[in-house]
């Protein structure tokens, strides 16, 4: 095994990987709201600490650069179903964001066709991602029927507002650039 694989922010990464099983198991399962929140609040942390320590510290790898992506998405894509099932969200957000994510997918099969790179995720890219992984824990926790819920409610909706609103135009900045991309392939290879 390559020994630059073997670095705390990729373990942060995969720890945030086994997280998404356990906070389905924890939320359709056992209903265990609070140990979900909690998975969901620690998800949200190692996404930050990973890339920021791969940065400090000099241990960026490939690894990083494309698990912690698509363990992003996975982590999104787990959450929203989990919240659809649970009608924690109304379905629109959901079939929105799920969208955003499968064109991105194509686009970047295309890309990688074309011979390019998949595309670098941006600030405002990070920053969506951010805020609907902070958003996630306070939407649960505004499942509850209590003054914390209320509360939750109020600072989940902010959080997952910014987050839908950049996911999008995140989306749409990432298409044009990956169709242009692959556009310019293609009159380079005629």
């Amino acid at each position: 095994m390559d020994r630059s694989l073997l670095t705390i922010p990729n373990a942060l990464t995969f720890l945030r990987f086994l997280g998404i099983p356990l906070f389905i198991y924890l939320t359709l399962k056992l209903h265990a709201d609070g140990w979900a929140i909690a998975v969901l609040a620690v998800g949200g942390a190692t996404d930050y600490f990973d890339g920021k320590l791969a940065r400090r510290w000099n241990q960026t790898s490939r690894f990083g650069e494309l698990a912690d992506p698509a363990i992003d998405r996975l982590y999104i894509v787990a959450t929203l179903i989990v919240f659809l099932i649970r009608d924690i969200v109304p379905a629109w957000i959901i079939i929105v964001l799920i969208a955003r994510d499968l064109i991105l997918g194509v686009l970047t099969i295309q890309l990688k066709r074309a011979g390019r790179p998949p595309l670098q995720v941006n600030y405002l890219g990070k920053a969506a991602t951010f805020n609907l992984l902070y958003a996630f824990p306070f939407l649960l926790l505004a499942h509850s029927q209590s003054v914390l819920g209320t509360l939750a409610f109020v600072i989940g909706w902010a959080f997952a507002i910014w987050g839908i609103a950049l996911y999008i135009a995140t989306g749409i900045g990432y298409s044009r650039e990956a169709n242009s991309q692959i556009r310019g392939a293609r009159v380079i290879n005629s």
